[in-house]
């Protein structure tokens, strides 16, 4: 039998709702044919309404729980979530240098989806100077991208501006503005854009950018080039988005079913 699934390593954080963090991660790269090996790096306190706590593993624990994968699993894609703070962003620098030219999402992820911090801007700081580098790609939406270009009013170009000579590519999402139409921009160093609209859903989402990053580690991690990963991506996200559902009183839960089922 030679039917393996590529395996993504996730360094994320575990949300007890499901909504978001690593079980997100789980299904979305379950939908694209992936097989997801989740390494904990923080434990929080959350629902779908908000966040009210957050706790960072050791690194101790968190080394461990990659090398436990990385000595017998062949990863090949890794997707970054939730770090929560600086050192953990070293920690995770030390465990991607094991893998080189493995391609990395790296998903900034600073505030929950109802607006709690999980990581004060210093950890944002970090990510964009030792973590960015080693991404293949970052997928932050507008309010996380303002953050790491420090332009809290700034434009998608104008962060791109001052992200680029960090990163690849980068994709800013637009799901936090209230055109009738949602623009995600990708921005490429070599000076390429493109532009990926699709219709604005009605509803608050929990857990649609863990999703997207995830999608697109799978995609990467299959052989997709940047550029098609990215649209199979955004398209799979927008799907899961329209059939979600509301478990609790907050936001909408993505739905992240197989892509067989998301026509």
């Amino acid at each position: 039998m030679n039917n393996q699934r590529p395996v993504v390593l996730c360094l994320s954080g575990h949300d007890p709702s499901g909504g978001a963090g690593l079980q997100a991660d789980i299904e979305a790269l379950m939908a694209q044919g992936c097989h997801a090996a989740p390494t904990v790096t923080a434990l929080t306190v959350q629902n779908s309404v908000d966040v009210s706590d957050f706790r960072v593993l050791d690194s101790e624990w968190v080394l461990a729980q990659a090398d436990a994968v990385i000595t017998d699993l062949p990863v090949a894609g890794i997707k970054l979530g939730m770090l929560g703070s600086v050192k953990m962003v070293d920690t995770v620098v030390e465990i991607l240098q094991r893998l080189p030219h493995v391609p990395i999402v790296c998903d900034p992820v600073l505030r929950a989806g109802g607006g709690g911090a999980l990581g004060k801007d210093e950890v944002g700081y970090a990510m964009r100077e030792r973590l960015l580098p080693l991404a293949t790609i970052a997928t932050p939406n507008l309010p996380e991208a303002r953050i790491l270009a420090e332009l809290p009013n700034g434009t998608p170009d104008e962060c791109a501006e001052k992200l680029l000579p960090f990163c690849q590519h980068l994709l800013i999402t637009g799901g936090h503005g209230d055109e009738h139409e949602v623009h995600n921009r990708l921005y490429s160093r070599d000076g390429s854009t493109s532009t990926f609209t699709c219709a604005r859903l009605p509803g608050s989402y929990h857990g649609s950018g863990c999703t997207l990053a995830s999608a697109l580690a799978g995609r990467l991690a299959l052989g997709e080039d940047t550029l098609t990963a990215v649209e199979t991506a955004l398209a799979y996200t927008w799907r899961t988005l329209r059939d979600a559902d509301r478990p609790g009183k907050g936001q909408y839960f993505p739905r992240r079913l197989p892509l067989d089922f998301c026509a």
